[in-house]
């Protein structure tokens, strides 16, 4: 590893370098390797540059890998029956054009991981083995390692440990990407004829419920160097954002994290109560039951223990030996350190059932439909610019196979564009200065006046206002008016203080930017939610001074757009388009 640079404290002591490429993909996560293989596919002579924060080897959410692809469309299946299916577990709203699109070449992505060395369990008739209606069971620890060696392989230059903070502009365009080296403190312009984000969702909102001191401050179930860079990117260069209000609030295995998916879908054990009740299949059978939406299975432990019927549980006494066994298998392929977690309390699972609860909530476009909106070729509203995976809205439930196939759209997408861009457009000189300013400022704050506020201190502040105030874990994912004013009024102080910020090295530099992008996020996302008056997914979103769904005023995305100028947020509504016929809602 070389050594890391002593951290600038004068802008005069900056070192700039310029990157040309012809797409500039930032993120290098699951979707921004397949958007950067597929470009190279395309067009072997493409420049194609990866810009990742971290190693792309190891880096996104798939860093510690997967047991499962949660989106396959078996030979049976039709793409309808996708629709049909994503529809109604997102509560009635997504883009069915996108999710069309998406369903065309969902499959691709997961048979090519598989010829690049993916092990992926098979049936007794040599097709892939399932895990309820659309998942797919594989052994995936090592599928980013995979891909990461794929993007070398075709010859697509990475930028490692480069961290993105704002996009470059010429007449509305992205021209590119301005950002910074965590390990050699130089300040990185990449000047690009298209561009792909693809920096994931943003966890780190909220407070979590398991943040009680230091080492606990990002257990998070979502990847939390996931801090909404590329949605606050977006959001000041004025881009049109959609449905940041369905955000996603899972259930996981208490005090670790884990999926319960893997046991409860995967093994077919039942959620329980504190008494022993079947939640689904007794207490809520009339919101559907174990083919409840996500946002009613997610939710229901939640209401069980505001309601005195916790601690709720995924049953594993009813299963054998053998299950049991290749359930920790699969841990051992997405969360593996959750089996130590077992092991060290000695929990017999057949005596002992697994407790589950709630998670800090999160904007996860590849779960939910929060992110840019983006046409069918995945082009934002900014030309030049086209968004993929969980950055991209729209269309939830993608996952990871999902985000993998958005990221060859939107590769798909920017070569053509390249058509209509010639050559690289300059930057303005002062737009670079003024980055530059903003980048390194935290840094020579520091430096000149020898205190303020770091990084961490803003960060806490900030999750107590979101959980306490905007629908937070802690106050089991309620929120009303009155209170979401509050959040708001108080991330608006938040984000005037960040002037104060202050840097003592490159990593907290680094912190103190996904701090001010997640801000950005909050400020954005309270817009959202108090924008739309009514509950349109229990958990997800639950007004009390709303608190039934109203169809006739909000059956239609709420969207909101930035001025760059003034920082007003204007938050409006684009209608809903039903492409494949079929029930809106589940009961």
């Amino acid at each position: 590893m070389p050594q890391e640079r002593k951290l600038p404290t004068r802008l005069e002591d900056v070192e700039e370098v310029l990157v040309e490429t012809d797409i500039l993909v930032i993120g290098g996560g699951n979707a921004g390797c397949f958007a950067a293989i597929e470009a190279k596919k395309l067009n072997p002579n493409l420049c194609v540059t990866i810009m990742e924060k971290a190693h792309i080897d190891r880096s996104g959410c798939l860093a510690a890998g997967m047991d499962a692809i949660n989106t396959y469309i078996r030979k049976e299946r039709t793409i309808e029956e996708f629709v049909r299916w994503s529809r109604s577990q997102a509560g009635g709203l997504i883009r069915e054009d996108l999710t069309i699109s998406l369903a065309e070449v969902l499959n691709q992505p997961t048979e090519q991981w598989e010829k690049w060395g993916l092990p992926i369990e098979k049936d007794e008739d040599g097709q892939y083995r399932t895990r309820g209606k659309w998942d797919i069971s594989i052994r995936g620890s090592e599928m980013k390692v995979i891909l990461a060696e794929k993007v070398r392989e075709y010859g697509c230059q990475v930028l490692n440990r480069v961290v993105a903070t704002n996009f470059l502009l010429a007449d509305g365009r992205v021209i590119g990407a301005m950002g910074f080296g965590v390990r050699d403190g130089k300040m990185y312009v990449i000047l690009a004829r298209a561009t792909i984000v693809s920096t994931g969702g943003c966890a780190g909102l909220y407070k979590p419920y398991t943040n009680d001191g230091v080492d606990s401050h990002h257990h998070l179930w979502y990847c939390p160097f996931n801090t909404g860079a590329g949605y606050a990117m977006g959001i000041r260069a004025g881009a049109e954002m959609t449905t940041f209000e369905m955000r996603w609030c899972a259930t996981r295995t208490k005090d670790f994290n884990g999926p319960i998916d893997t046991i409860s879908v995967g093994y077919e054990t039942p959620m329980i109560n504190a008494y022993g009740e079947k939640i689904l299949q007794e207490r809520y059978a009339h919101l559907g039951g174990d083919a409840a939406p996500r946002f009613i299975r997610a939710n229901v432990p939640m209401e069980e223990w505001l309601n005195g019927r916790g601690p709720c549980y995924v049953d594993t006494r009813g299963m054998s030996d053998e299950d049991i066994r290749e359930m920790k298998i699969d841990y051992l392929n997405e969360r593996p350190a959750f089996v130590l977690f077992l092991a060290a309390r000695g929990q017999d699972l057949k005596k002992e059932p697994i407790e589950i609860y709630g998670n800090d909530p999160y904007i996860v476009g590849g779960h939910t439909a929060s992110g840019y909106w983006i046409d069918v070729k995945r082009a934002t509203t900014l030309p030049g610019l086209f968004a993929a995976g969980d950055v991209a809205g729209g269309t939830p439930n993608k996952f990871v196979g999902g985000c993998a196939a958005e990221g060859m759209l939107a590769a798909r997408g920017a070569v053509e564009y390249l058509k209509t861009v010639p050559a690289l457009t300059r930057p303005d000189a002062e737009q670079v200065a003024r980055e530059r300013q903003r980048i390194f400022a935290p840094a020579i704050r520091q430096a000149e006046v020898g205190e303020g506020i770091i990084p961490r201190e803003m960060e806490e502040r900030m999750q107590r206002l979101m959980d306490e105030y905007a629908g937070g874990v802690h106050q089991f994912f309620r929120m009303n008016g009155i209170q979401l004013q509050y959040a708001l009024k108080n991330i608006r102080i938040l984000k005037d203080q960040t002037k104060y910020l202050v840097a003592r090295d490159l990593h907290e530099l680094m912190e103190a930017h996904e701090v001010i992008d997640r801000l950005d996020v909050a400020e954005v996302l309270l817009h959202h939610l108090l924008f739309r008056e009514e509950t349109r997914w229990p958990g997800w979103q639950t007004r009390t001074d709303f608190p039934e769904r109203n169809d006739e005023k909000f059956d239609c995305f709420v969207n909101s757009r930035r001025d760059p100028a003034t920082g007003e947020i204007a938050v409006f509504t684009r209608p809903y388009e039903q492409l494949i016929p079929g029930d809106r809602y589940l009961p």
